[in-house]
């Protein structure tokens, strides 16, 4: 991208349209008569209601905040076509779920994420010096980010590339359990998941491995950890060919074709990993810390389950999170006090605690560290494995001209047949990077 353009995205000056509806926007913070200021000027006087856009695993926690903060709450179940339509029409929810790691950068180049740093500032309650660094990825400066305006939180997340993996199949194989400290590196991942594999009349009875659906965190995972970027500078567009992004699209290809764990080209029966895994027919799953809070409810699988740390493509050790789910604000809530209010209850209040102790996911306030469960000693020695993680968690940049949903959709179109055709990785890469480029130019040209 040219300096003109880099500059014109760092105004954040633009409009953009999403799944056909166009996000009609102002600029964002940096011309600040565009934006709420934070100090609530957007709340309607005695407004009385909040909106709250969520998935219903959070319904019942949301609808408690009714009698907590004395305003009545209306649920709405997350939509991402009616979430679109709501923010083109100027009437969006006063919250709403989204990943951090996915939606900043388009969202809040938009204008349609509220700033929250004047609401930061104030707080007694959420302290920036104790957020977890996770919430950074709320942060988009209009390059990159992890720096710039905070327009959300992350509830509790992972660092999606650890794995999980079952002891007692370790144990038949006679092969030697990954170290606790040291990461594997994705080769020896990968051998150890076709040594694991149990087939039968040539059907897959026992996968091998889980190294998940290759979506794009995926590959910008692998990618990094291999010492490069998949997203140029300027992020408006991608290159799988690079040597390194080259480097982590053959080892998946290699995974999938291997056939010893779900892929595009072969997806689990189950649709994720818990069922396949409780029932034995499982041995390592590339699932994050939040695996443990389904491990927790059964004895007999936390008895043989221990965690590892996330495998590394090359010498530049990463280990990312690949959502950072949480809630933002949108420009236009019209209730934004009350919706700052159910932040400081949700993200430090009860709720927060719950969650903290659950072994669903890390806190992302530092301060509830102290909370993570550690009584079983699969919990003692997961928590122990996680500690040493915390230091090697690093933000990774998504474009904003194009949902990262749009650019899943083209690896789901493109992977299943490379696979089972046994296209070249070269080949491969030139269908992504003229299928995501496209995409990306579309988004680019919409927005000028």
């Amino acid at each position: 991208m040219s300096v003109a353009a880099r500059s014109a995205l760092g105004r954040r000056d633009f409009l953009a349209t999403t799944a056909g509806v166009t996000l009609a926007a102002a600029a964002l913070p940096g011309c600040a008569a565009s934006v709420d200021d934070g100090s609530g000027s957007g709340t309607k006087k005695g407004a009385s209601t909040l909106t709250v856009m969520a998935k219903d695993e959070d319904k019942k926690t949301i609808q408690a905040a009714e009698q907590v903060l004395g305003v009545k709450i209306t649920y709405l179940a997350f939509d991402q076509t009616k979430l679109n339509a709501m923010l083109a029409s100027k009437n969006p929810p006063d919250v709403v779920r989204g990943f951090g790691a996915l939606d900043t950068p388009y969202f809040a180049a938009r204008g349609l994420m509220a700033d929250l740093d004047p609401y930061f500032a104030e707080s007694s309650v959420l302290k920036t010096s104790d957020l977890d660094p996770v919430n950074d990825l709320w942060r988009f400066d209009g390059d990159k980010q992890g720096a710039g305006p905070r327009y959300g939180m992350t509830k509790d997340y992972s660092q999606d590339g650890m794995f999980w993996y079952r002891t007692d199949m370790f144990d038949a194989a006679k092969l030697d359990q990954p170290s606790d400290t040291e990461p594997l590196s994705c080769d020896e991942w990968l051998d150890l998941g076709k040594r694991l594999v149990k087939r039968r009349l040539g059907k897959v009875k026992v996968y091998g491995l889980s190294a998940g659906p290759g979506t794009l965190p995926t590959f910008m995972h692998l990618t990094a950890s291999a010492g490069g970027k998949l997203f140029a500078d300027g992020l408006a567009s991608v290159d799988f060919s690079s040597p390194e992004a080259m480097k982590g699209l053959s080892w998946y290809l290699e995974y999938a074709k291997a056939n010893i764990g779900p892929s595009p080209a072969n997806p689990n029966p189950d649709g994720w990993d818990w069922p396949t895994y409780q029932a034995n027919r499982l041995a390592m799953s590339g699932s994050g810390y939040w695996f443990g809070g389904l491990i927790g409810g059964d004895p007999k699988i936390a008895e043989v389950t221990r965690f590892a740390p996330a495998p590394q493509m090359g010498g530049h050790r990463i280990s990312p999170t690949f959502g950072a789910t949480g809630y933002w604000i949108p420009t236009g809530a019209k209730n934004k006090d009350a919706a700052w209010k159910f932040f400081e209850w949700y993200f430090a209040g009860q709720p927060a605690k719950d969650r903290a102790g659950s072994g669903w996911g890390i806190p992302t306030l530092k301060s509830l560290r102290p909370m993570m469960p550690k009584a079983q000693p699969f919990q003692k020695q997961s928590y122990a494995v996680q500690q040493r993680e915390l230091p090697y968690f690093q933000t990774m940049t998504v474009t904003p001209y194009a949902q990262a949903t749009a650019l899943d959709a083209v690896i789901n179109k493109v992977l299943p047949g490379a696979v089972r055709s046994g296209t070249s990785a070269g080949k491969v890469a030139d269908a992504l990077n003229s299928q995501m480029n496209d995409a990306i130019a579309a988004g680019k040209e919409l927005v000028g």
